[in-house]
């Protein structure tokens, strides 16, 4: 098999960087572990910023998302017995919008297929070869029962934290930047309408709590819980309890059956480089972060949008500087992601190592962003999705 670009994981990083290339007219292959209806089913990120919905409009993806996707202009912060709410789109002339990731990767995979694309569903022992230098990279990997090899120019490493594209590299060659965290949430999706229109952050002396939704009959909520808490220590009737007392009172909690539920760590990483000669890293694969800040898809949509083009450029011209810089570019904006993440992290949990002090410092800096427009900004500019650059 031959192709200009092989592509490892049918994620949101994976599809959109065959769908980019394909508008550019340049071959790619994508590999997934998985199955089609894994794939497509699977609960992830539900939230993306302005220039992210605009992306799926405007490469011919968003027709289901703006007819389905529910719009916002700002989110709400819950504290001290009252809602604050924050109007980004007064603040910074943006929104958000609130979308499925399962979705998004619906939409991706029927377009991809429409336009004749090959997506190899359910491949097992991947393998990449032979990316080190400028020659032709290999991707090795069984399929249908037989051992394959695919030939390409580059390789997209898009699979994941857990994938094989990232400790293919030498370790000598990249260096980690982690951090976890002393807490993690109680996740539930739950057949009742969320209790408002837009997200409401809640900051408790019981620990954080976090309301947002799928769609108008359909809440994804979140609670802070210990590290190493299971979820067999949460039945139904506990986490509406909490998420009742950690609203507050500042809105009424419908409950519903609860058709999901289960626990998320919370964790940042960041691999630098993200390439290493012509394999090139992109979402989960280099970078995680704790899902406050929403940045987790918009992230790896951001890094495939900059190779699109740096891939473009190569074939178009035969120049690489910008494949040399994709790193660069996208490490800058990936950072700066990551502070906004551990700050939102930080500004709304309760940490088992803080004091008194540290329970005030927080009730400040909420009061002085949900009252200083200066401040309220900032909050905005980040949270809407700060420039992609190229």
């Amino acid at each position: 098999m031959r192709t200009q670009v092989g592509i490892v994981g049918a994620g949101p990083a994976g599809l959109m960087l065959a769908h980019l290339l394909h508008l550019e007219g340049i071959q790619s292959i994508i590999l997934e572990n998985r199955s089609r209806d894994y794939v497509e089913s699977r609960i992830r990120a539900g939230l993306l910023e302005q220039w992210a919905s605009d992306l799926l409009v405007d490469t011919g993806v968003g027709a289901r998302m703006q007819r389905e996707g529910m719009f916002h202009d700002g989110v709400y912060f819950a504290f001290g017995g009252a809602l604050h709410h924050i109007n980004f789109r007064a603040l910074v002339g943006k929104g958000v919008t609130i979308y499925g990731q399962q979705e998004v990767v619906k939409d991706l995979i029927e377009r991809r297929l429409a336009d004749g694309g090959q997506i190899l569903f359910e491949v097992a022992d991947v393998s990449v070869h032979d990316f080190a230098g400028n020659g032709a990279p290999k991707i090795r990997f069984r399929h249908g029962g037989k051992e394959q090899e695919l030939a390409c120019d580059f390789i997209g490493g898009c699979d994941g934290f857990h994938g094989i594209c990232r400790p293919s590299i030498p370790a000598s060659a990249l260096t980690a930047h982690d951090r976890e965290y002393p807490f993690a949430w109680v996740g539930v999706l739950s057949e009742s309408p969320p209790p408002e229109n837009e997200l409401i952050y809640a900051y408790h002396e019981r620990g954080f709590a976090l309301y947002t939704m799928r769609s108008p009959t359909l809440s994804r909520l979140y609670l802070q819980c210990p590290p190493d808490e299971e979820i067999e220590n949460w039945p139904d009737v506990r986490i509406w309890q909490e998420l009742h007392t950690r609203i507050g009172g500042t809105r009424t909690l419908a409950e519903g059956t609860m058709l999901q539920k289960g626990i998320t760590a919370m964790r940042s990483f960041v691999v630098e480089p993200m390439q290493h000669g012509r394999l090139f890293l992109a979402g989960d694969s280099a970078h995680i972060q704790p899902p406050t800040g929403a940045k987790g898809m918009n992230l790896a949509l951001a890094d495939v949008k900059v190779l699109a083009r740096a891939l473009t450029a190569f074939y178009r011209s035969g120049q690489d500087d910008l494949l040399q810089r994709y790193s660069a570019t996208c490490l800058r904006r990936v950072w700066k992601a990551q502070r906004f993440s551990w700050w939102m992290t930080q500004l709304f949990h309760l940490d088992p190592r803080d004091n008194a002090f540290d329970r005030k410092r927080q009730l400040a800096e909420l009061d002085y962003v949900t009252s200083s427009e200066a401040a309220g900004r900032s909050l905005a500019e980040n949270y809407v999705g700060l420039p992609v650059e190229g």
